[in-house]
């Protein structure tokens, strides 16, 4: 600016009254507001180039060196070259992400321009847009006023493309080579072939050559009342003594994040929470904003056919079906409560009489259906099953596990529209609970990205120090009996309800003893697969059959315009082998997309 002086700017509306006053004032010519923007692209290029490697002496290059120099944000104006020296360098962001630059000539010499920013610092992320006014100097191009506001919770990251990997939409059909799918306003705008999909001048393109696209994952089958392990199933290992059991439930309604984070770094963008306490409905809103979080689904309390004990003084999670009235008003408890769905536990009860259990079953499903609520039920054995068909179940969470199904269950799920949701790899987690207790070995963790909390993992831990002594060998026969028949009968009942043409979706119960929130879903899709579903049949029962299950195929499950840009990008081809999915590249979640490395580093920070 040379030695001109000119009054210190207090925000961009005095700095342009300050650029008129020190003589710039006329509409540049054609080619010269070319030059401009070349410039200021240059700079600002630069300036974000010098945060993202955190080097002081490149970023302070990019500022005029006088008391003129202003800096505004949510704290207010800030002034002068010397405040902004005296931070430089103290704060910077362990991940910073500079999108979206967009630049427009004010006068000659003049350039006003703003990027869309992303910061995080430890475990805390901020979004927001930053400005810059770049006005030519005689000591070259400078940032003059600088300014960072926080975005409104809600506002979708900008636009973006993803380019040049293989397409697999969740539909099932063939896939497409070097494709496009472009983001944005947090929806997929278009997905497919570059001729069909080009790029707009101007959109951040991200390379995702060589790579593979899918929707993100749907666990249609988890409980974020549970913890997977242990204290949350204190039914299964009574721990209460060293982990009270209320005090393991008000953790859970207070810190939903850490089992929100370990979901999108394991590709789950989306779970269905089929039982718990009532303040699982929160989480539905909590979640939908986050963009480090999973939609969310939640049905609240299960209405059960069995007196079960694991409630709190206050709340419950389990709704006794004692009589009539128990199912009408439990049902429109949870219509009341806007409830996704109405989830019924149907455990025969050896002390009732099982026709009157099917009955109180058959009522809670009328009153659901009247209530314009989809009927959800455990049911493991085929009787109960059958019986939850007739009541009407629109989603079975569990494989029918001790017979192989009848020509009946099969007609029945076809005229219903059922969605059968196997569950395979649950026992396997009380097996192995109870095996390390005895034992004293510490069981093995599957989760092959770093997903899991460190708390969870802590605890896991524990249980080859609990010192549970060995149960009684007659009961312990029994058990691997049992286990021995659900292994062998549920994946041929698994094949038989495929090839019946009855919809297939994945879900793991996640939340229970060591089937843990988030990597389970490996196993599970692995053991489908194992079962003798093809791995495209697998993905989509994971994907598009998932959204379907949680009512909301209209808004993800598929990479379709007009939908969630809720993606998952993998190394190699889950469709030659569903194990390929372990190999996550980047999560999109509305838009936003992740690497590996981040989603990790964000879901357990102290590793």
């Amino acid at each position: 600016m040379g030695r001109r002086r000119c009054p210190s700017p207090a925000g961009f509306l005095s700095l342009l009254l300050v650029v008129n006053a020190c003589g710039v004032s006329a509409l540049p010519a054609r080619g010269r507001e070319g030059e401009d923007l070349r410039a200021a692209r240059k700079l600002f290029e630069a300036n974000l180039d010098a945060i993202r490697k955190k080097d002081r002496e490149a970023y302070l290059a990019c500022y005029l060196h006088s008391p003129s120099l202003a800096r505004t944000g949510p704290g207010g104006v800030e002034r002068g070259f010397d405040a902004l020296a005296g931070d430089a360098g103290s704060k910077w962001p362990d991940r910073f992400e500079g999108l979206d630059l967009q630049l427009v000539p004010i006068r000659p010499g003049l350039v006003y321009g703003t990027y869309r920013y992303r910061v995080r610092y430890g475990e805390v992320e901020q979004t927001g847009l930053s400005e810059r006014l770049f006005l030519n100097t005689k000591e070259g191009w400078r940032i003059v006023v600088t300014s960072a506001f926080p975005a409104e919770r809600g506002t979708p990251p900008p636009p973006r493309a993803l380019a040049g990997a293989t397409l697999l939409d969740g539909r099932g059909g063939a896939a497409t080579p070097d494709s496009v799918v472009l983001l944005r306003d947090g929806k997929i705008a278009c997905a497919g072939s570059r001729s069909t999909c080009p790029v707009p001048s101007g959109t951040e393109v991200l390379d995702v050559s060589g790579l593979w696209i899918t929707p993100g994952l749907v666990d249609a089958h988890v409980h974020f009342s549970q913890t997977g392990w242990a204290d949350g199933r204190p039914d299964a290992m009574d721990v209460r003594v060293r982990f009270p059991y209320p005090e393991v439930e008000a953790g859970l309604r207070a810190h939903p994040e850490r089992f929100f984070r370990s979901y999108l770094c394991s590709g789950v963008t989306a779970v269905f929470d089929v039982g718990g306490f009532p303040w699982t409905w929160e989480l539905r809103q909590l979640s939908e904003g986050d963009l480090m979080a999973p939609h969310v689904a939640a049905t609240g309390p299960l209405l059960s056919t069995w007196d079960f004990w694991l409630n709190l003084p206050a709340e419950k999670q389990f709704l006794y079906l004692g009589k009539e009235e128990d199912a009408l008003s439990a049902v429109g408890y949870l219509a009341a409560h806007h409830s996704d769905a109405v989830k019924v536990w149907f455990i025969p009860d050896p002390k009732r009489d099982f026709d009157e259990m099917a009955r109180l079953v058959g009522v809670a499903g009328a009153e659901a259906r009247r209530l314009q609520l989809p009927l959800i039920v455990h049911a493991t054995g085929l009787r109960e099953a059958k019986a939850a068909l007739k009541a009407g179940a629109r989603v079975l969470v569990h494989s029918v596990g001790d017979v192989p199904v009848d020509e009946e269950f099969l007609r029945l799920a076809r005229e219903n529209g059922t969605l059968y949701c196997p569950t395979l790899t649950v026992v396997d987690g009380y097996r192995r609970l109870s095996e390390s207790a005895e034992t004293g070995a510490a069981p093995e963790v599957d989760d092959p990205n770093g997903c899991v909390d460190h708390e969870t993992l802590a605890h896991v831990a524990l249980t080859a120090s609990l010192g549970v002594k060995p149960p009684d060998p007659q009961a312990s026969a029994k058990r691997e009996a049992r286990f021995a028949i659900y292994a062998k009968v549920a994946p041929a009942n698994l094949r038989a309800v495929r090839d019946a043409g009855i919809p297939v979706v994945m879900g793991t119960d996640a939340g229970n003893p060591l089937t843990l929130h988030g990597p389970s879903v490996y196993a599970e899709m692995e053991a489908m697969q194992a079962a003798g579903l093809t791995p495209m049949e697998v993905l989509v029962a994971s994907t598009r059959n998932g959204a379907q299950a949680m009512g909301r195929l209209a808004e993800w499950g598929t990479v379709e315009a007009g939908k969630a840009a809720d993606l998952l990008v993998v190394e190699e081809d889950p469709s030659r082998d569903i194990k390929n999915l372990r190999r996550i590249r980047y999560v999109v979640r509305g838009g936003m997309v992740r690497s590996l490395d981040e989603l990790r580093a964000a879901s357990s920070p102290s590793r």
